[in-house]
């Protein structure tokens, strides 16, 4: 069948040219692109050509102001908004003026992006404030804190878990520069953001608030819980330690990182029958030289002025109940009205130890949780250290330090919150044990850390065991050691862990320890760390550890004697060791420890003793306050006729003190001691003169050390003074 005349014209079209008519041009291809465009105009607001300049108002390198810096921080893109923090960097850095005159409208501008939803602005923000800030009076920064931390807490709280994150990190760089306002109202006072940032700490680690007084165990309330990685539960633990550390510095002993430590004998007020006699006890040794401290001088009189101690002090208000009530909420937890009302009944005697209290309840779960997640892979043996890990247990340990030396460091013990406190610490210390003494491998920094760990658990274990002996020194004093069968013997479960202890303390002391693999002696503050453990090891009551107990007091007089003269060891130790010898003749104290009882014990003390006026010798006029304390301990264990003074320790205290007056020398004569380089007049020249006096009174006389004196002491202001109680001596001769 032939085909259709359609179908052989299409197929001819195929291969057919088609004729261009005339005014018809070539014809488009189907297949391009249009590339053309319309558009009404173009806005380039960077663009000032048309506008006029004005040369007097600085501007960055883009022509722009710090009002249009300001503007763009609000802009819908971020690109645009980083660019304007960095543009205010610029604009400030070179001209510094605008930070007095335009602090106001700076600050804000910029905390509106506090809590930005991009990361890059909130990195920016971060660099750029932690320029500004050190460059900003703190006087002039103080007025902006609420505002800065109105934002700050509010991106505390945000939806998306890396803003809450990046608050954090602000807070911290506020709370390097002005750490008081951040933390002022921490317990939940009207004023001040503290209780708030706290309560965002908690929010973010998911620590529960929510305990009856039945089960007493948190549980997570937040709805927008999330799990964080361990670099960003660092960064908050971190915060958090930094946040506590302080709010609470004013009712914690001093941190491992202070750099001018001062002894402050807390953990001796237990053993006093009330607060006014340790108070007392604790004023003995302060020196005066000059300044509001300056004693008045008192001429030495040749008889001590006795009588019966004075026994009509103010006693601890002992509390035998404290109710918790069913607290809901972080607002119940630190209800300050709640705990006025018991502190009024008698029922608290101090509010800050119950708020802490409850806190470190609150956070326990928490922080045992963290250890026990990073301990295994920190601690195993032959391991590299993973360093977030090993920050993390830092930062776990030392906010149990700060915690629970707030809470029993306080003077009056609340029974049912000392009870749940002592059962969380001995708890955590429980998983902390089998890992002590922490080997110190790895960098030095996590040697560093290992070390001030260290000395944590021990003081942490101290903590426990002073609370012990609480009770069982009254027993112990009263009974004899049968008493110890009437007490639960749940009281001394720590035998092994304090074992440890003392073995680590001992080793310490004597140089033995794996902490001396890092090259530096035990500082000053360590060695304040060290003494709470000390001494609870010393009043050890529970029988199995006096052996121990000896060695731990040999070693640490050993540790004092062996001491640099012009070091701060040597200062701290000297009060310390004098403390130990002086409570012995207090007639308030109700310790267990006690000189008298072991020979070698009392020998080691009175070569301490008697090797004072070498240290006095070797001080001269480089300490005068160690130099008055010495004078003061001797003066105050010879006048109370301590078991420690007797003829052998009188005569060579004697020969001692001869060269500090006077140097014989083989060829050039009697040279000056140094005595005669303390200030004059002086307080502590008399005191010295009193000293000699004291010494010879009711003992052998030493001629030589009166020769010494009278050569010392001529044609000065003292001679008329050393006649005088010469004259005192010989009359009562």
């Amino acid at each position: 069948m032939p085909k259709s005349a359609k179908k052989r014209k299409d197929k001819a079209a195929d291969f057919s040219k088609a004729k261009l008519k005339l005014g018809r041009g070539k014809q488009v291809a189907s297949n391009v692109v249009d590339t053309s465009f319309k558009a009404r105009s173009i806005v380039l607001p960077t663009q000032r050509i048309a506008l006029s300049q004005n040369d007097s108002v600085p501007t960055t390198r883009r022509g722009l102001t710090l009002d249009d810096l300001l503007v763009h921080l609000k802009h819908h893109n971020a690109g645009t908004r980083k660019d304007a923090i960095v543009g205010l960097r610029e604009l400030l850095d070179s001209h510094r003026e605008l930070l007095d005159s335009s602090l106001t409208a700076l600050v804000n501008g910029s905390v509106r992006a506090i809590g930005d939803e991009d990361a890059d602005v909130r990195k920016g923000l971060l660099t750029f404030f932690s320029w500004l800030f050190p460059r900003i009076p703190k006087e002039d920064l103080v007025p902006h804190t609420p505002l800065l931390l109105l934002f700050t807490t509010s991106a505390q709280t945000h939806i998306f878990p890396e803003i809450r994150i990046d608050a954090i990190r602000f807070l911290n760089i506020i709370l390097e520069h002005i750490p008081q306002t951040v933390v002022t109202g921490w317990g939940g006072g009207n004023n001040g953001h503290g209780f708030r940032i706290l309560e965002g700490y908690l929010g973010i680690l998911n620590a529960g608030t929510n305990f009856g007084e039945t089960d007493g165990t948190p549980r997570v309330t937040s709805t927008a819980s999330v799990i964080l990685t361990s670099g960003s539960k660092l960064i908050v633990l971190d915060s958090l330690e930094t946040f506590l550390r302080h709010a609470l510095s004013s009712i914690s002993s001093i941190s491992l990182s202070d750099k001018s430590p001062t002894l402050h004998s807390w953990y001796l007020l237990s053993s006093f029958l009330n607060q006014e006699a340790y108070h007392s006890f604790s004023e003995l040794l302060q020196p005066g030289v000059g300044g509001s401290k300056s004693r008045d001088h008192r001429y030495w009189q040749p008889e001590v002025e006795t009588g019966a101690p004075n026994d009509n002090f103010p006693r601890f208000i002992s509390s035998t109940h404290l109710v918790f009530g069913g607290h809901q909420t972080l607002s119940d937890l630190f209800n300050r009205d709640t705990i006025a009302n018991l502190y009024k009944r008698g029922i608290v005697n101090d509010t800050n130890a119950v708020l802490v209290a409850r806190l470190a309840r609150a956070l326990h779960p928490t922080l045992v949780a963290t250890f026990l997640d990073c301990a295994p892979s920190v601690f195993a043996p032959n391991s590299n250290l993973p360093d977030t890990e090993v920050q993390l247990i830092v930062a776990v340990v030392r906010i149990v330090h700060i915690l629970y030396n707030a809470i029993m460091q306080n003077p009056v013990s609340v029974p049912k919150l000392s009870n749940s406190t002592s059962e969380d610490l001995k708890n955590f210390l429980g998983y902390m044990s089998p890992y002590f003494p922490f080997r110190l491998t790895g960098s030095y920094d996590a040697k560093q850390a290992f070390q001030d760990v260290n000395l944590v658990f021990c003081e942490l274990t101290s903590l426990l065991l002073l609370e012990n002996e609480k009770e069982l020194v009254p027993v112990v004093r009263l009974k004899g050691k049968q008493g110890l069968s009437s007490v639960n013997e749940t009281k001394v479960s720590l035998s092994i862990q304090i074992l440890r202890v003392s073995e680590y303390v001992i080793q310490l002391l004597r140089g033995e320890s794996i902490v001396t693999r890092l090259g530096k002696p035990l500082t000053a503050a360590a060695y304040l760390a060290l003494l709470p453990t000390i001494w609870a090891l010393l009043n050890d009551v529970t029988a199995t550890h006096r052996s121990t107990s000896s060695d731990v007091l040999k070693a640490t007089v050993e540790h004092a004697l062996k001491a640099s003269s012009k070091s701060a060891l040597k200062q701290m130790s000297i009060e310390f060791i004098a403390q130990l010898v002086l409570l012995n003749t207090e007639p308030h104290y109700k310790g267990y420890f006690l000189l008298g009882r072991n020979t070698e014990e009392d020998q080691k003390l009175e070569d301490w003793v008697t090797h004072l006026p070498q240290t006095l010798w070797e001080l001269g006029s480089s300490n005068l306050l160690v130099t008055e304390t010495i004078f003061r301990f001797l003066l105050i264990i010879i006048h109370r006729k301590s078991s420690l003074i007797h003829a052998k320790t009188i005569a060579s205290l004697q020969s001692k003190l001869v060269p500090y007056f006077i140097i014989t020398h083989a060829i050039r004569g009697n040279l000056p001691g140094p005595y005669t380089k303390l200030p004059t007049p002086s307080y502590l020249r008399r005191l010295a003169l009193d000293l000699v006096v004291t010494i010879n009174q009711g003992h052998v006389h030493d001629d030589a050390l009166s020769v010494a004196v009278d050569i010392a002491v001529d044609g000065t202001k003292e001679q008329a003074y050393w006649a005088h109680i010469q004259k005192s001596i010989h009359h009562g001769i």
